[in-house]
């Protein structure tokens, strides 16, 4: 199912940002096929099956320095529609695999590569994690609130939004292309590139004069009374976002704040006063209280729900926003598509657990697969 169904493509495992494109490009329909280390096969991670990000893919066991395992990968990269890896620059070279090798064995492919720093540049080499990458890129610096430090927003921004989901939109982009010109490409992929490139809007809006660069004193990052989250009666929160006139008409109604002396929305001089005057307001009722007035009006309001809470309210579970598989509740795949329904499929993989079938399904014959387990190449 998923409208990339029919599309191959290899993942060299890694950490963070590569497993969760292969976890959208697989949510998609496409067969990925991960490659993990023989060691990891070897080291059996107790939590496997709780890994969703793992979820809707096989996982292969191979030794990327055994010359065998090489070989058996550029077996692999014949058949394959792509290919992505997170190593440092360099490293897929020094094994043998890197994007000239695989694309002189396969000039069709599209091959992926996901680092923080990008594969040239003065930090290229250098070790890094999400909360650099962002750092960097200018992301961070407007994240948190006024008087206070920088806010790392866990790490969606680089890892994931900048990282992962921006691989899997180049991957997908070379894939079309391919498609016209019947040839393949490399994807340079940065968590550095995809974090600023995230913050668009904010360099924008600095430009003309909309964005000052101290935190807390801006539209969108809590400077504003009327975006932001406030704590309830009950010690829980709520979300505020009433940007636009006739929204905030309605919280200014609803919060039973209409008919007061206000200044007017935009005097940003009295945003510290207003924010004051709505926490107090706010801390008047429960949570629950608060969304049985607000919510589902044009308020632009939500409960802010932990991840526990989240899977249980009434519109994620009419649309099914999470789902369950084999017991375990997850995010379920996004977006949705109206003639190539997508689905998770397969649960998440132990590495190694597929490697016989796997193989056997991309070519390789009993006796070879029996080879390469016997000269250590495949666990």
């Amino acid at each position: 199912m998923g409208p990339l169904r029919g599309i191959r493509i290899i993942e060299i495992a890694g950490i963070g940002p590569g497993p969760f494109a292969g976890m959208v490009l697989s949510d998609l329909g496409a067969e990925v096929l991960r490659v993990d280390r023989t060691q990891s096969v070897k080291r059996k991670p107790p939590a496997a099956s709780l890994d969703f990000l793992a979820r809707n893919r096989r996982s292969v066991g191979i030794d990327l320095k055994h010359p065998d395992g090489v070989a058996a990968v550029l077996r692999l990269v014949e058949r394959a529609d792509g290919l992505y890896e997170g190593f440092r620059p360099g490293v897929m070279e020094r094994l043998g695999l890197g994007p000239d090798v695989c694309l002189e064995r396969n000039p069709r492919l599209v091959y992926g590569r996901m680092t923080g720093w990008g594969q040239d540049g003065p930090l290229a080499q250098a070790a890094g994690h999400d909360i650099n990458y962002i750092a960097l890129a200018g992301t961070l610096h407007p994240i948190g609130r006024a008087g206070g430090p920088p806010l790392p927003p866990l790490n969606l921004v680089g890892d994931f939004g900048g990282g992962g989901m921006l691989l899997a939109v180049g991957m997908l982009a070379a894939l079309v292309e391919q498609g016209r010109s019947g040839k393949g490409q490399v994807v340079d992929a940065a968590m550095v590139d995809g974090a600023a490139l995230l913050n668009t809007m904010m360099y924008s809006l600095r430009r003309i004069g909309m964005w000052i660069d101290e935190r807390g004193k801006n539209l969108l990052d809590t400077g504003a009374h009327f975006y932001d989250v406030y704590e309830t009666k009950d010690g829980k929160y709520v979300s505020l976002g009433s940007i636009e006139p006739q929204f905030y008409a309605d919280l200014l109604r609803l919060s039973g704040l209409e008919g007061e002396d206000l200044p007017t929305q935009m005097d940003r001089a009295k945003w510290p006063d207003m924010k004051q005057r709505m926490a107090q307001l706010m801390k008047t009722r429960t949570r629950d209280e608060w969304c049985e007035i607000m919510e589902g009006s044009d308020v632009c309001f939500a409960p802010v729900l932990a991840m526990a809470e989240a899977p249980e309210h009434p519109h994620n579970r009419a649309r099914g926003t999470f789902v369950e598989v084999d017991g375990e509740v997850q995010p379920g795949p996004a977006p949705r598509f109206s003639r190539t329904p997508n689905e998770i499929a397969r649960p998440p993989s132990a590495p190694g657990q597929h490697t016989d079938e796997a193989l056997a399904d991309w070519g390789f014959t009993a006796e070879e697969i029996a080879k390469l387990r016997d000269a250590g190449a495949v666990a």
